[in-house]
């Protein structure tokens, strides 16, 4: 041993069921922590996976039990024998740390971290990594202490979780508060990268769609999203499960963003209609579990889903592929061509919150002392691109130019006009130049109508702003195409016929009360 390590510790300094961990110095000087597997594990897990086997099939033949219990059974049989595979587990932590890791915190600092793996000392049942000190996530006095930003911590496992579930597919299956340790400058270490997923990019594309429906309060979207990934057998009546899924998460004061008050509203849908999950999607719900639990640790009230919605907005809006942007258009259009404008409401929700992150970011880096780590701002909106949001923009414009999109022409007409007559009421468009911005009594629908409009006008000037040269661009070219220069004369065309008689008498109140205004500021 003395051959190996100029010390090492006498005590394991941790333990679990499939191994123990001690701490050693290197003859080279480094601290490393030394996992070493408990002897006899893998006829000990060789057994165990035959009593599995044994018991599944005993179960199916004779209980009925599901089709794919089977499957369950040897995929959890294969994450045992991967777990005590630490050769395995040190090319999984290499994989993990290329690409989460390196550089992730800006100025080359690394917001999260993995240990090295030393190879010269790891075997199948060894693994040599690099020691990596921390604070346990439930330590909630030492975080305290050691003045390290929770919230941060947060934006930045939520960031690495997303980014591991929705764009690389290569995720840490069990980020539990054992497996994750803040460290002193405030990074997250991961450990444990015995069981790991690795999801491709259909799944990774369905997950988007379900967060997006299940937020949307879209049922039927969800029961399709099934569908699609295999989840209910062929044949399964749809629009029942829509039900089913309606009556398990009730109205939207109801709805959960809890991933386990989701899961719980999920089970008995789940079991009645004979739900199959594929295995890596299995290992997806545990992930984003443990995460949850792992956040909680850290902020009693996070929620996951909620927390996640605006980075998978990101994610629509940065990735031109089209099947992103179909589930982007479905998003934000009915099947009949209608425009859903809460869920573009909704859409502007969400980039306004990224828009805010990043002046936030700008705000604190600007005010940000040299050398003062902890004053990092938040990461969770770094691959927001307000480019792609022109981007996606471009394609909607597009699709609704399109010869596909012309029913989607004649209901924004409509709106159009609608918002045209809510805005040329004597006591809306007039009363802009009360003192106090009276805007009058409406009706609810006129009312909701204008905010929209207004909350709409404020979002797109703060897009704008953001990247002024690429907007202006954006609507050039598509103000010059043929096809938005006749939708645009149709437009004019459908305000003329409906607010002709309107539109003078609205000119003439507004024409006073603005010469009233201005006699005002003249005294």
């Amino acid at each position: 041993m003395s051959d190996l390590f100029a010390d090492i510790s006498p005590e394991p300094i941790a333990a679990a069921s499939l191994g123990q961990v001690y701490k050693a110095h290197l003859h080279s000087g480094e601290l490393v922590a030394i996992k070493v597997q408990r002897p006899g594990m893998a006829p000990l897990l060789t057994l165990d996976a035959l009593l599995f086997n044994m018991i599944g099939g005993q179960l199916k033949r004779f209980a009925k039990a599901r089709k794919d219990l089977l499957v369950a059974v040897n995929e959890i049989v294969r994450h045992m024998f991967d777990e005590i595979d630490y050769v395995l587990e040190g090319k999984n932590a290499e994989r993990f740390a290329i690409l989460y890791s390196h550089g992730s915190g800006g100025e080359g600092r690394t917001s999260i971290k993995v240990p090295k793996v030393y190879w010269t000392y790891t075997r199948k049942s060894i693994l040599a990594l690099e020691w990596i000190d921390g604070i346990k996530l439930t330590d909630a006095e030492r975080i305290s202490k050691a003045n390290l930003n929770r919230k941060k911590m947060i934006d930045e496992g939520l960031y690495c979780s997303l980014r591991q579930l929705l764009e690389d597919g290569f995720f840490h299956a069990d980020p539990h508060p054992g497996n994750l340790v803040a460290t002193e400058d405030g990074s997250l270490a991961y450990f444990d990268f015995g069981m790991m997923g690795d999801i491709p990019r259909h799944y990774r594309v369905g997950l988007i769609q379900m967060l997006v429906h299940y937020v949307n309060r879209d049922p039927l979207g969800l029961a399709n999203d099934f569908h699609s990934l295999g989840f209910v057998p062929e044949g399964t009546d749809l629009h029942a499960v829509a039900t089913a899924l309606s009556v398990a998460f009730g109205d939207g004061r109801r709805q959960s963003n809890d991933f386990q008050g989701v899961m719980n509203h999920l089970y008995d849908v789940m079991y009645d209609f004979n739900f199959s999950l594929p295995p890596d999607y299995a290992l997806v719900i545990r992930a984003l579990g443990s995460l949850e639990g792992t956040a909680k640790a850290l902020d009693p009230d996070f929620k996951v889903i909620e927390s996640a919605y605006p980075f998978v907005i990101g994610r629509l809006l940065a990735d031109p592929s089209p099947d992103m942007r179909k589930i982007l258009r479905e998003l934000l259009i009915r099947d009949d061509g209608s425009i859903r404008w809460n869920r573009l409401e909704r859409l502007e929700m969400g980039i306004a919150i990224m828009i805010a992150a990043i002046s936030q970011q700008s705000s604190e880096e600007s005010s940000k002392k040299p050398g003062d780590e902890n004053t990092a701002s938040s990461s969770d909106w770094r691959s927001f691109d307000m480019h792609s949001v022109v981007s996606a923009t471009e394609d909607l414009f597009h699709f609704i130019l399109s010869r596909k999109g012309w029913r989607v022409r004649v209901f924004l007409i409509q709106d159009i006009v609608k918002a045209s007559d809510a805005f040329l009421q004597e006591t809306t468009f007039p009363g802009i130049f009360e003192e106090e911005g009276n805007t009058g009594e409406l009706n609810p629908e006129r009312s909701r109508m204008i905010r929209r409009l207004i909350n709409g006008v404020q979002s797109f000037r703060q897009a704008i702003s953001l990247a002024p040269n690429a907007w202006t661009a954006m609507l050039i070219r598509v103000a010059l195409k043929p096809e938005s220069q006749r939708f645009i004369l149709d437009v004019f065309l459908a305000l003329g016929n409906y607010s002709h008689d309107k539109v003078p008498e609205t000119c003439w109140i507004c024409m006073s009360k603005y010469l009233n205004y201005l006699d005002k500021q003249w005294r």
